[in-house]
C-alpha cells in the first residue's frame, strides 16, 4: 500500500524560527473513524521506520492482532526529514529548484509533532484514543501528550526517555562521524554518503542489540574460524540493508533530531513538563536495553500523573519493542483493564 499524501499549502514555521514552503506528509490509515471519533489509534514511528506500520510492526498491528482495523481508526504518518512521502533533504527546495541536501532546515521532534497536528486536523481527528511509539517514536507521542494534554486518552511509550541522554548522544555523533568521513558525503547527490551510511548503521546495531544477542545469534559452529565470522557478515549485510532503502542526508538530520529531545526545554526542566500529561500512561522498559536503559523509563513512571509501568525481559535488547509483539499484547491487555495510577504492572517475558 502507497502512502498517501498530505499538501500543506501554507508556510511551515520550525521551532527554530526557519521556514519550508509546499511541506507534504506522508500517511497511511487504517479501518475507520467510528461515529463517536473515539477509535483513533495513533502510531509515531522510529528512526528510519515508515508510515506503513502493518509492514513493520506486524503481530501488534494488524488484521488479527491487538489493534486492528476492524475496531479502530489507525493513523501513522512519516516524519519530517524522512524519505518516505514527507519533506526531506532530497526534496526539491522550490526556492533553488535543487534538492535540500545539507541545506534542509535542522528540527525537533517538536516540529515533527507540529507536522502530524496539522494532518490530524487536516483528517478532523479531535482526539486521539491511543497515542503510541517506541524509540524517537515515543520521544514524539510524549511531546504531543505535553502539548495538547487534552487531546489524548492513552499514552504508550516505548524504549524512550524525556530528554535523550549523553550516551545516547555520543552513539549518534559517531554515525555521524562515520557519515562525514565518506568523501561523498558533501557532493551533493542522492547517492551521497552511501559507505558512511553503511558505517552508522553497523554503529547503530551495536546499540539496538546486545552482547547476549550476538552470543546466541552468530556465534561460530567451529572453532577454525579466523576470518569471514558471522558477525562480520551480518554487520555488513544490515548496513547495505538501510543503504539500499535509505539516504545518508535524511539519517544525519533524524539523529540530531533524537540528539536535541528534551521536553524541559523551555519548560521549566523534565519533571514540570511530565506533569502536564493527562493521559492514562503505560510506560515499558526493556531489561536489555543498552541504548534507553530501563531506569529512563521508570523516571517517566515517576512523573508522569496516571502512569503504569511494566518492564520486559528480553535478549534483543532496544530491537526488542519491534519483536516481543506477544508479550506486549499481554502487557496492554493488563494495561486497559485496569486503573494505573501509580500501579506497576507485572508482566515480563524472559529470553
Amino acid at each position: 500500500m502507497n502512502a498517501e499524501i498530505f499538501k500543506y499549502t501554507d508556510t511551515f514555521e520550525f521551532e527554530s524560527g526557519q521556514t519550508l514552503e509546499g511541506l507534504e506528509i506522508g500517511f497511511h490509515t487504517y479501518g475507520r473513524l467510528n461515529k463517536e471519533k473515539n477509535n483513533v489509534i495513533w502510531v509515531c514511528h522510529a528512526l528510519t521506520a515508515n508510515s506503513d506500520v502493518f509492514d513493520w510492526w506486524k503481530g501488534l498491528i494488524g488484521e488479527g492482532y491487538f489493534f486492528n482495523p476492524e475496531e479502530h481508526f489507525i493513523v501513522c504518518a512519516n516524519i519530517l526529514g524522512s524519505p518516505y512521502g514527507t519533506t526531506s533533504p532530497l526534496s526539491i527546495n522550490p526556492a533553488t529548484g535543487q534538492p535540500y541536501y545539507l541545506t534542509y532546515p535542522q528540527f525537533t521532534t517538536r516540529d515533527m509533532v507540529k507536522a502530524h497536528r496539522l494532518l490530524a486536523a487536516h483528517l478532523q481527528i479531535n482526539n486521539i484514543s491511543v497515542l503510541i511509539g517506541g524509540s524517537l517514536g515515543g520521544q514524539q507521542a510524549m511531546e504531543w501528550a505535553i502539548i495538547e494534554p487534552e487531546r489524548i486518552k492513552n499514552l504508550i511509550l516505548i524504549a524512550t526517555n524525556a530528554k535523550h541522554s549523553p550516551w545516547g548522544i555520543a552513539f549518534n555523533e559517531s554515525q555521524r562521524l562515520a557519515l562525514s568521513a565518506d568523501p561523498t558525503f558533501n557532493n551533493n547527490t542522492p547517492e551521497g554518503g552511501r559507505n558512511g551510511l553503511k558505517a552508522a548503521r553497523s554503529i547503530a546495531l551495536l546499540s539496538y542489540r546486545t552482547y547476549k544477542t550476538y552470543g546466541i545469534t552468530q556465534q561460530e559452529e567451529s572453532d577454525d574460524v579466523t576470518d569471514n565470522f558471522r558477525s562480520s557478515s551480518y554487520q555488513n549485510y544490515q548496513g547495505q540493508k538501510l543503504v539500499n532503502r535509505y539516504n545518508a542526508y535524511s539519517y544525519w538530520y533524524l539523529t540530531k533530531v533524537m540528539d536535541s529531545h528534551n521536553v524541559g526545554r523551555g519548560r521549566n526542566g523534565v519533571e514540570k513538563a511530565l506533569s502536564q500529561i493527562k493521559a492514562k500512561t503505560l510506560v515499558i522498559g526493556i531489561s536489555s536495553d543498552v541504548l534507553f536503559p530501563v531506569e529512563e523509563q521508570q523516571l517517566l513512571f515517576r512523573q508522569i500523573p496516571k502512569a503504569a509501568f511494566a518492564q520486559l525481559d528480553s535478549f534483543y535488547g532496544h530491537d526488542g519493542f519491534l519483536i516481543e509483539t506477544e508479550a506486549l499484547t499481554n502487557i496492554f491487555t493488563s494495561f486497559f483493564k485496569t486503573d494505573v495510577k501509580g500501579k506497576i504492572i507485572e508482566l515480563q517475558r524472559t529470553a
